[in-house]
């Protein structure tokens, strides 16, 4: 195991740099593709578009400060990446199980966005409650 600096502790490399970077690039990116789409739909859809939009931006935001706390090594980022990784996994579902938000899925296929959602944040919540990299970097 690779020390990242003199106290020990494991640097941030591998997956715990990767989940970092999606949580800092990935998920703003795909915040900002749906908000395109979104914001055509509020004059037809109103408030609830509006509504959901601004959550979801919340949850990014808290998305991206866990990916800066992760890759700057602050004592509470793993918790902060937990709350966000629960957070954007629950909006998603909120987001494809409701009419609240526009989209453009084929109808029925629903099911297989909710099982992608639901493996991208529970496979790396796991990651996060079981990694040993994750326990020598914090």
């Amino acid at each position: 195991m690779s020390t990242g600096d003199k106290s020990g502790r494991a640097g941030v490399g591998g997956w715990l740099l990767l989940l970092s970077r999606l949580l800092i690039v990935w998920h703003p990116l795909t915040l900002a593709i749906a908000a395109m789409g979104a914001l055509d739909a509020i004059a037809v859809r109103g408030a609830p578009v509006v509504a959901v939009l601004v959550v979801r931006i919340i949850v990014t935001a808290i998305g991206v400060a866990a990916g800066i706390a992760l890759s700057n090594r602050h004592a509470g980022a793993v918790t902060l990446a937990k709350t966000a990784l629960i957070s954007s996994g629950a909006t998603d579902l909120f987001v494809y199980s409701t009419p609240y938000f526009p989209n453009n899925r084929i109808p029925g296929d629903t099911i297989y966005y909710v099982a992608v959602s639901l493996a991208y944040h529970g496979g790396w919540l796991m990651y996060l409650f079981r990694s040993r990299r994750v326990r020598d970097t914090y």
